[in-house]
């Protein structure tokens, strides 16, 4: 007898999925092995990044999916209405709905009683599972997704795999950390800034040929559409802290360099995904952390990095090995024309002062964006 958990593997492949990004459950635990057996696997360490990275994915020309528990989904309602919606990026998202079904841990019941509203009142497409006879809907999920460009959460009850006879988590090997020495040499002196944003990306700009570049929200959009547009440039409206989660995915499944602009602000607030970056470790992608120490776009409220986090030892510490830190436009002319001359993952420290240019807004939709940078890469 065929197990729900190699029917879902089926669907998938039916559907020509190349790419799942993945938080388990105990509930599908069964699930996940054959996940990576059978499909490019992207671990996560927060549900958010895994909509930048198979919003990166897609665009790129992938056809991604998440397999998540369904606690992530109240991670990810903002990036869902702000990336995926906004920007008409499609996304099936692969739920173990807790909270409704013999659940036993009371923290799960909340959120996974209200999950049907929360989603219908955020206009989220959902399709429930509540049986093993009901994995088509899977399937119709799927298509539903990448035929209206949207996201669409299917739901699957703990009830679907409760007699199941697969017994893939059992049957495999379990992972022993690696004995591995972990040695960082690091000095680092932080001289005083020189430059503002604007000055920065004006020194990356003239370096740019046939490479993508995403840029973080707010201001640092407007200054790089002002500096030099191109529709191999990638503007980001919403979901901060996403930029280089998106930038991972788009390396990932690109033949082509990718050259991040993120902030420290956004690092800040996701700097899981410097972790997932360097495990992944995609040698044609380049992070330029444009770091003044301020929430640029909101005011120039101070960051923990003014006058305590170093950015550069962050990446380090994550396990990029591959950084430098720079303070003049020379300096960022120099490391960017090195990192785009070689196959290494590379981050640059770029320190800054605070202060914003008076540029205007970029005249283009969420999703004219997405739709030219696609056409772009010939998708």
């Amino acid at each position: 007898m065929r197990s729900p958990e190699d029917s879902v593997i089926e669907i998938l492949q039916q559907n020509n999925i190349d790419m799942v990004a993945t938080l388990p459950c105990d509930r599908i635990k069964n699930l996940m092995p054959l996940i990576s057996n059978n499909f490019f696997e992207i671990p996560l360490t927060r549900e958010e990044n895994g909509l930048g990275v198979c919003a990166g994915a897609y665009m790129a020309g992938g056809k991604p999916v998440m397999v998540i528990q369904s606690t992530g989904l109240g991670n990810m309602i903002n990036a869902l209405e702000s990336l995926n919606i906004t920007c008409n990026i499609p996304l099936p998202i692969i739920t173990s709905w807790r909270g409704v079904y013999q659940e036993g841990i009371e923290a799960q019941k909340p959120l996974g009683e209200h999950l049907p509203g929360i989603l219908e009142s955020a206009e989220i497409a959902y399709t429930i599972i509540d049986d093993s006879d009901r994995l088509y809907k899977l399937d119709k999920g799927i298509i539903d997704a990448y035929e209206n460009l949207r996201p669409h959460v299917i739901l699957f009850s703990p009830k679907v795999w409760e007699d199941s006879t697969c017994a893939a988590w059992g049957e495999k090997e379990l992972v022993v950390p690696e004995e591995r020495s972990i040695d960082i040499i690091f000095k680092s002196t932080i001289r005083k800034p020189q430059m503002i944003r604007f000055d920065a990306i004006a020194a990356v700009v003239p370096l740019l040929n046939d490479e993508i570049v995403v840029a973080n929200i707010g201001v640092p959009c407007k200054e790089l559409y002002a500096l030099g547009d191109r529709d191999l440039n990638y503007y980001m409206f919403g979901s901060m802290g996403l930029v280089s989660s998106i930038g991972l995915g788009l390396a990932l499944r690109s033949g082509r360099r990718v050259v991040v602009l993120d902030g420290d602000g956004s690092l800040l607030m996701n700097p899981n995904t410097l972790v997932e970056i360097a495990c992944m470790h995609p040698s044609n992608l380049t992070i330029v952390a444009l770091d003044n120490g301020a929430y640029g776009s909101t005011g120039s409220q101070e960051t923990l990095t003014a006058k305590f986090l170093d950015l550069e030892l962050l990446a380090r510490g994550c396990g990029i090995e591959n950084t430098v830190k720079v303070h003049t436009q020379e300096e960022v002319e120099n490391a960017l024309s090195s990192a785009l001359s070689t196959d290494v993952l590379t981050f640059i420290h770029v320190m800054l002062k605070p202060g914003n240019t008076d540029s205007p807004n970029i005249p283009l939709t969420p999703a004219e964006i997405t739709k030219r940078f696609m056409c772009a890469l010939g998708h």
